[in-house]
């Protein structure tokens, strides 16, 4: 699950999907002018398929949502292979007119439309800005939501979109609209340290004129986006509680729609086909004006968790490019096949271990008639359980000889703040070695009976069953009673906790943002589901978002990250290496370590 609410992190959503009987068609044969085949097809595997093109909801932020519209739609920016954000100048500019207040003025370029001709205007970026806020919510999102996350249809005057992005909330006032509805001139109630992401990068959000052709019932275009416009400015709450509707739900779809309008997108590629958990194809658009226009005419995305069937499908000439979750045996695998380029390195995403707060488990106060220094005793206890060395040691370090176990929840090993930042939260004193003595007295001091703890994670997933294993051994040894709660579908299950006492996943990173970590660990936030909150986290949040010095940026996440540490959040294991794998006859592959990975440069791609 990806991505950037709250901040800007995203789980890596892994669904047994396997692929059944239908298989896509091959690719042209025609050739481009710089010597690549300009009709032909690139077939990709991936671990899990689309169910929604707005990748902007709470259960529509996962990874593989984002990878096929950051190639259906175009943005303000985007990442190169350095990490540093470029303008995307064919989409449209933004800048800072003022600092005091701070306001931003996004100018779309006219070569920005829509696929279905109508050009991208003021009044998809309000929607964007109104929906992710959550500013017009007239109902606690967190009281609607069912145990998976999904908002039903609100009747009535109740306005609830399914979002909640902290920095864009800090957007309160209605923006300034050009004349032509060419540019929107947002001001922040506070300064922000990360303005330049906001609204800026992987997607240009839903088209205001559909959203309101199915929630209002106004076919034309012009007059759709006027009443989008009208409904926030007026504060609407009748029509905005039909276009949150529309926007939380209207978009989910598991195949090919029949309805073409979930289709309407800015990009250079459209969906062309869709068979439920087989594969999805897109087609490059003719009439697309923008930058990235690609080198060749479809991308098919097939679907299967099993990285050996990946690798086996890369052998076999069925796929030209995979991204397998690696293993030493996968590497070994692909390394060993002939006419393939295998990339390695870091990849965007980090594992770990979350426990939950309030469920009535284990690591809850309740279960002690409330006695929080009891139920943390137990939390202490069972990180200190966990072999972190021992799973980096046997399922890391075969894949990458200098692989070692990650210490912060907000910093890639090796970046600038990394070392301070883990000298000051504790980590390696708290939960640095194993300690299985330390985790047994500490039961016993909480007067805790082999308490049960149910771990979540993928059923299927080679490696986390390798860790799960690993957990359960030592925590077992400790005094705990472990149960397997290996779960397929467990990306759309963490919203229910009563479910389970502990997730074991990865976080992918989607921007290089300071407060990208924001959705991970405050009060009530988008991907915080075991449910944590401290109230002290939540005011250091609330400085990162203004401050704009580096220095005490890092000292604010030092702060946060000893807060997890004290209350015993969850642990941190390792940053995922990753395997790219693609055919020779691939060129322009490139890899950067925050989503979309190696989708990345698509329209660099080109087939020989």
């Amino acid at each position: 699950m990806k991505k950037r609410f709250l901040s800007a992190a995203a789980l890596t959503a892994t669904a047994a999907l396997l692929l059944a009987g239908c298989t896509p068609n091959n690719g042209g044969s025609g050739a481009s002018a710089e010597g690549g085949n300009d009709n032909a097809e690139v077939k990709v595997m991936w671990n899990e398929p689309l169910r929604s093109v707005n990748n902007n909801t709470t259960t529509g932020n996962a990874t593989a949502n984002s990878n096929i519209m950051y190639m259906m739609d175009d943005a303000f920016k985007y990442y190169d292979k350095d990490l540093k954000l470029q303008d995307n100048e064919s989409f449209g500019k933004v800048e800072k007119v003022s600092d005091n207040p701070l306001k931003i003025k996004y100018t779309i370029a006219d070569t920005a439309k829509w696929s279905d001709g109508t050009p991208y205007s003021a009044a998809d970026l309000v929607l964007a800005w109104g929906a992710l806020s959550t500013n017009f919510n007239t109902k606690d999102l967190t009281k609607v939501q069912d145990e998976e996350g999904n908002v039903k249809k609100q009747k009535g005057e109740t306005v609830v979109f399914n979002a909640a992005d902290p920095g864009v909330a800090l957007i309160k006032k209605f923006p300034e609209i050009g004349a032509d509805n060419k540019s929107v001139t947002f001001e922040y109630s506070k300064p922000f340290a990360d303005w330049v992401n906001n609204l800026t990068t992987t997607d240009s959000g839903l088209p205001a004129h559909i959203v309101a052709k199915k929630a209002l019932g106004i076919d034309d275009a012009t007059k759709a986006n006027e009443a989008v416009l009208k409904a926030f400015k007026d504060k609407d709450d009748k029509s905005l509680a039909k276009i949150a509707n529309t926007w939380n739900n209207g978009f989910d779809f598991t195949k090919m729609p029949s309805d073409p309008d979930l289709l309407v997108g800015t990009g250079p590629f459209k969906i062309a086909d869709f068979q439920e958990n087989q594969y999805l194809t897109l087609e490059r658009r003719d009439d697309y004006e923008g930058a990235r226009k690609p080198n060749v005419q479809k991308i098919t995305i097939r679907y299967n968790e099993d990285p050996t069937a990946a690798v086996q499908a890369l052998q076999n000439g069925e796929v030209d490019i995979i991204q397998p979750q690696a293993t030493a045996d996968i590497l070994k695998s692909v390394q060993g096949l002939d006419g393939v380029q295998t990339d390695t390195g870091d990849d965007a995403t980090y594992e770990h271990v979350d426990l939950v707060f309030d469920n009535d488990g284990p690591f809850d106060p309740k279960t002690y008639g409330g006695d929080k220094d009891k139920a943390l005793k137990v939390r202490q206890a069972f990180l200190k359980a966990i072999p972190r060395e021992k799973i980096v040691t046997d399922i890391i370090k075969p894949l990458k000889d200098d692989a070692a176990v990650r210490n912060s929840f907000t910093q890639v090993p090796g970046s600038p703040d990394y070392d301070q930042i883990v000298k000051d939260s504790g980590i390696e004193n708290a939960f640095g070695k194993q300690d299985i003595d330390g985790a047994k007295k500490l039961l016993a001091e909480a007067g805790a009976s082999k308490p049960k703890v149910r771990i979540m994670y993928g059923k299927g997933n080679v490696r986390r069953e390798q860790e799960f294993q690993l957990i359960k051994e030592s925590a077992e040894q400790a005094g705990f009673q472990i149960v397997d709660g290996a779960d397929a579908q467990w990306g759309q299950h963490l919203q229910q906790i009563d479910k389970y006492d502990a997730s074991l996943f990865g976080w992918q990173s989607t921007s290089t943002a300071v407060t990208e970590s924001d959705a991970n660990f405050r009060t009530g936030a988008q991907n915080n589901y075991g449910k944590y909150s401290n109230k002290a986290v939540d005011k250091l949040y609330d400085q990162l978002q203004t401050e704009l010095d580096p220095a005490k940026q890092a000292q604010i996440e030092g702060q946060v990250e000893k807060h997890l540490v004290d209350d015993g959040f969850g642990i941190t294991l390792y940053q995922f290496p990753s395997i790219t794998s693609y055919k020779n006859t691939l060129q322009g592959v490139s890899n950067i370590t925050v989503a979309p990975t190696m989708f990345w440069n698509f329209y660099d791609w080109k087939m020989q």
